[in-house]
């Protein structure tokens, strides 16, 4: 987890973005023990009250929540609901800053189209090399 302190986006947003992506990646499991804010805090060397901060948006969004007797958890769903809280903000964004930087370069749609295409045959190349 990494943090960046000259960011705009506040440090426990980061936190919680961060946690989400390792929840994506597959490093944090559903169902599995989440990081705690006193390892956040230790790790990241921020007050533990921006860890805390960080892991109850989560739990405000239903991704983490608290288990008896034990630490944070992964809530069950988590992953489906981050992909899909992902696909339709991020994905929009990138596409909206896509088309205007296309139009500025006067490049067609179908232009477009075809450099996505093989900006992915190379990642698949790369995966087989």
């Amino acid at each position: 987890m990494k943090i960046n302190f000259d960011s705009l986006i506040p440090v426990y947003m980061q936190i919680a973005e961060a946690i989400e992506d390792d929840i994506i990646s597959g490093i944090l499991a559903e169902g599995a023990a989440a990081y705690s804010q006193l390892i956040i805090a230790r790790e990241l060397n921020v007050n533990p009250a921006t860890a805390a901060k960080g892991i109850n948006v989560l739990v405000a969004k239903g991704i983490l929540e608290k288990q008896r007797g034990t630490s944070m958890a992964v809530a069950r769903g988590a992953l489906e609901r981050l992909i899909k809280e992902r696909r339709e903000k991020n994905i929009k964004e990138i596409i909206a800053n896509l088309v205007s930087e296309a139009n500025k370069l006067k490049l067609t749609e179908s232009a477009v189209l075809d450099e996505v295409k093989k900006y992915y045959s190379s990642l698949e190349e790369k995966q087989y090399e």
